[in-house]
């Protein structure tokens, strides 16, 4: 049975109290940024800090609601993307094959904007664009990674746009 068809590890972030596991992985592991003393949740809040798992440890990774909270940009103490380092520590952390399953409320849904904690508004643009060949523009903001889209739809609502890539060797 090949590692896709037999799916290990998976890894919400963001996750609160319950991580989601999306591809039914055997082991479900979470990450949020509050100490929830939970089993497989570990602590750590990835604008400032790498995801703490070996590189290629996930076969899924998941982010429900989670990218529009994500800083573009920030300035002190000095320039950092901490987008783009999010989705390289994504990229890090999953095989070559793996999947990256993004639930987000995107432009232009009015959602992707009431919520004054949004700080990273997404479009059908910016994964495919920034993130996936051939395009790569995340590559001037020091994006290492790359992705091929595999998927990508509204949810029924209209208001959260669901991206699934999978990650290139």
């Amino acid at each position: 049975m090949s590692q896709e068809q037999n799916l290990i590890n998976s890894l919400d972030l963001g996750c609160g109290e319950k991580p989601r596991n999306p591809l039914e992985c055997e082991n479900a592991y979470g990450l949020d940024i509050r100490n929830l003393d939970i089993e497989n949740v570990v602590c750590a809040d990835v604008v400032l800090e790498p995801i703490p798992f070996s590189d290629g440890f996930f076969d899924v990774i998941s982010a429900y609601d989670l990218i529009e909270h994500i800083q573009r940009v920030v300035y002190a103490p000095n320039l950092i993307f901490p987008f783009m380092k999010l989705m390289d520590e994504i990229c890090r952390c999953l095989w070559p094959g793996g999947q990256f399953l993004s639930f987000t409320p995107s432009f232009p849904s009015p959602v992707a904007f009431q919520d004054p904690t949004h700080v990273n508004i997404i479009s059908e643009s910016t994964f495919p664009n920034y993130f996936c060949e051939p395009l790569l523009w995340a590559k001037m903001y020091g994006f290492s990674g790359k992705f091929r889209l595999a998927a990508q739809k509204w949810n029924k609502e209209n208001t959260h746009l669901i991206t699934v890539m999978k990650k290139l060797s």
